[in-house]
C-alpha cells in the first residue's frame, strides 16, 4: 500500500512560528528516534548542532526563587519542590531550531513539507473529516481578487492530524462540530484556561553567562503576597554559546484591567536578582504566544472520524511541569 505523508505550516519555513524559552525533556524525542539516544557523535544534540549550529545545553543548575518588591530574594530548596519541577537530564535549547532539524529528518523519510500555507477550512462530509483547504491569497482589503490572486487548494487525506497550538481555528471548529468537549455521560470537560507568554532572547558577554543555568521565579512583580489572585511567573535560561532566554507567563484570568503583561515583564528585569543576567547584553529577538493551562481535566476527546487533535491543539501542556514539547511529540 503506497501511502504519503504531507505536512503544511503557515510559517515561511518550519520553525518560523515556534516560540519557546525551552527546557526540553528529551524522553519523547529519544523514543521517536532511538538511533540518536546514545551519547556520542550520533546523539541527537550533536545532530542538531551539525544541522544548524544550535547547541542543546544540559541543565547544570536548577533554581526556583521568590522575588520581593524590596529587591531581595530567597531560593526554595529543590528537595521541597515537586519532582515535576526538577530539570536534571533536561536541555536548554531553541525549539524552532529543533523543529527545523526534525523537518530535515522527516523529509529524508519521504514526508512532503510545504511551508507558507495556512489551513483555513476543515473539509467534512457525512463520514467525517476528509482533509483541509488552504487559504486564498492575493485578496484586497474588501475581499476582491487582486492581480496576484491565487485560489487555495484542497488537500484530501485518510487521516488529518491538527497541531495548531493553543486555540487554533480549525481545532476549535472540530471541537464544536464533533462535540469533543462532551463526555460519554453527557457532562463536559473543564473549560480550557489560557496564559500569555512573553519572551526575549539576549546575547550576553562571557562574564555574565552561566551555561546550563535554569531559574524560575514567583513574586515580584505579579504577586506581592500569597493571597494575590494574579497567576503567573517567570523563567530565565542560559543556553550556549552566550544566550539568555527570558520570559514571563501570566494567566489571562487576571482581575486588574490595568495590568499590562509586557510592562510587568520589563519591571521584572529591574529586580537586582534578575538584571545581573542582562548586564552588558543585547536583546536580539522577542515574541509572545498563548499557552493553554487547563491541564488534564480540560483535555477534550482527541479523536474523531478522519483525524485527531495533537499537541497544544488538544491542550497537552503540562503546566505543573512547565513543559509541553515532549507531550506534543508523544501525541504526534
Amino acid at each position: 500500500l503506497d501511502l504519503s505523508v504531507c505536512l503544511i505550516d503557515k510559517g515561511s519555513e518550519i520553525g518560523a512560528h515556534i516560540l519557546s524559552g525551552n527546557v526540553f525533556d528529551p524522553k519523547a524525542l529519544e523514543e521517536l528516534l532511538p538511533q540518536y539516544a546514545k551519547s556520542g557523535d550520533n546523539h541527537w544534540t550533536q545532530k542538531l548542532k551539525d544541522s544548524n549550529g544550535s547547541i542543546a545545553t544540559p541543565v547544570h543548575e536548577d533554581q526556583f526563587s521568590i522575588l520581593t518588591e524590596s529587591g531581595s530574594s530567597f531560593n526554595i530548596p529543590n528537595f521541597l519542590l515537586p519532582k515535576q519541577l526538577h530539570n536534571h537530564g533536561n536541555y536548554i535549547l531553541s525549539l524552532s531550531q529543533l523543529c527545523r532539524w526534525l523537518a530535515q529528518e522527516a523529509e529524508e523519510l519521504g514526508v512532503e513539507i510545504y511551508p507558507g500555507f495556512a489551513a483555513s477550512e476543515v473539509l467534512v462530509d457525512e463520514n467525517g473529516v476528509t482533509g483541509i483547504a488552504t487559504r486564498d491569497v492575493g485578496l484586497a482589503k474588501d475581499g476582491t481578487p487582486k492581480a496576484t490572486f491565487e485560489r487555495g487548494v484542497e488537500l484530501k487525506a485518510r487521516q488529518t492530524l491538527f497541531a495548531e497550538g493553543a486555540r487554533g481555528s480549525c481545532s476549535e471548529f472540530l471541537m464544536r462540530h464533533f462535540n469533543l468537549r462532551e463526555k460519554p455521560d453527557g457532562t463536559k470537560v473543564q473549560p480550557q484556561s489560557y496564559g500569555l507568554g512573553i519572551k526575549e532572547v539576549w546575547e550576553v558577554p562571557p562574564e555574565t553567562f552561566k551555561p546550563g543555568f535554569v531559574q524560575h521565579t514567583l513574586g515580584f512583580p505579579l504577586q506581592s503576597s500569597p493571597t494575590d489572585k494574579v497567576f503567573g511567573g517567570t523563567f530565565l535560561y542560559h543556553q550556549e554559546p552566550n544566550l539568555v532566554l527570558a520570559g514571563l507567563v501570566v494567566g489571562l484570568d487576571y482581575e486588574n484591567p490595568y495590568l499590562n503583561p509586557y510592562k510587568e515583564f520589563q519591571q521584572w528585569k529591574t529586580h537586582p536578582e534578575i538584571k545581573k543576567h542582562f548586564e552588558g547584553g543585547t536583546c536580539v529577538s522577542y515574541g509572545a504566544r498563548v499557552l493553554n493551562e487547563g491541564g488534564y481535566h480540560a483535555i477534550p476527546k482527541t479523536t474523531f472520524s478522519g483525524g485527531a487533535l495533537i499537541g497544544c491543539s488538544a491542550g497537552f501542556l503540562n503546566a505543573v511541569k512547565i513543559k509541553g514539547s515532549h507531550t506534543a511529540l508523544k501525541s504526534g
